[in-house]
């Protein structure tokens, strides 16, 4: 009797791949993505925060053993005359870049989410500044700033009004900050808002106009209520990232003039590499961390009870 087109017999060779085997081997392709992830956030991320932690106690030059100092770190960073100005400037940075660079973005969002025509090439518009890299961007407002020739007084005489020493004053000079910083991050949260409007449900804002809502009545009771989540984000992401503030006053003020913009990351990269101590750098790194620690407490708690 001839074996010809009998079915093989299915060995441990030949056998096709059962359900749980498939489910093992995705899981082993995830977990070793996840792992790569992992082991970048830790030798990236958490080691230098782990050796910030620890430089912030001792006192070394990074050719002698170190010695552990305590609190001094801390204390000679606390009494530095510009410690009170950083860390009143970087505050008030932040407050002005949330009121500039929060809401303009928003309200672009909310212009580009209603237009009917050149939609692409307007999105295309504002995300160009994000494409330059940061230094070309702030050297472009410095020309544009510049008290003579620069673009913004040459606006001003056109109007027959008086010419700015945009950088040069202490009443203008951290407002001049925050118009850089808004203009070159103003495409991202564009998009991320414009993304987030394009979620909702049309027929809210039907609902909305057949009550007889007006757009600010569809704006307040429909847009932010729909998007409160990506809201929440962004506000952390946005107090995180301007609290950091560093490119700015370091390319275009130097921290003045009257030390009027000098941000606590700009102090640490002083302590770092200009007053030879990083390990006063690593104090100041270490309050900061705290402080943006505090910010992201706040916000799981508040992003928790509104889930609740």
């Amino acid at each position: 009797m001839t074996t010809t087109g009998m079915r093989p017999s299915r060995g441990s060779r030949g056998r096709p791949p059962t359900r749980r085997r498939r489910a093992v081997r995705r899981n082993v392709t995830a977990y070793g993505f996840l792992c790569g992830a992992l082991i970048c956030f830790a030798f990236f991320s958490w080691y230098p925060m782990i050796w910030e932690v620890v430089l912030s106690f001792q006192q070394t030059n990074f050719v002698d053993p170190p010695v552990w100092v305590g609190l001094e770190n801390f204390v000679t960073v606390f009494e530095d005359a510009a410690f009170g100005p950083a860390w009143k400037n970087t505050v008030m940075f932040t407050v002005l870049a949330l009121v500039f660079g929060y809401g303009v973005p928003f309200v672009v969002a909310l212009v580009l989410n209603e237009l009917r025509h050149a939609r692409a090439y307007l999105r295309f518009v504002v995300y160009l500044p994000v494409m330059l890299p940061p230094a070309v961007g702030v050297l472009l407002f410095q020309w544009f700033y510049e008290p003579e020739y620069g673009l913004f007084n040459q606006v001003l005489g056109f109007f027959h009004l008086p010419a700015l020493d945009w950088l040069n004053s202490t009443d203008t000079a951290l407002i001049s900050l925050v118009v850089v910083s808004t203009w070159m991050n103003l495409g991202t949260g564009t998009l991320i808002y414009l993304a987030a409007l394009q979620t909702i449900p049309g027929e809210l804002y039907e609902a909305a106009e057949l009550d007889g809502a007006g757009i600010l009545k569809r704006i307040w009771h429909v847009t932010i209520p729909q998007t409160k989540l990506i809201l929440l984000v962004m506000l952390l992401l946005q107090i995180v990232a301007t609290m950091q503030v560093f490119i700015e006053p370091f390319l275009l003020t130097g921290g003045g003039p009257e030390n009027s913009t000098v941000s606590v990351v700009y102090l640490m990269y002083q302590y770092a590499f200009n007053f030879g101590n990083i390990n006063g750098g690593n104090a100041l790194g270490v309050m900061l961390m705290i402080v943006l620690m505090v910010f992201s407490a706040i916000y799981l708690r508040v992003s928790r009870e509104d889930k609740s």
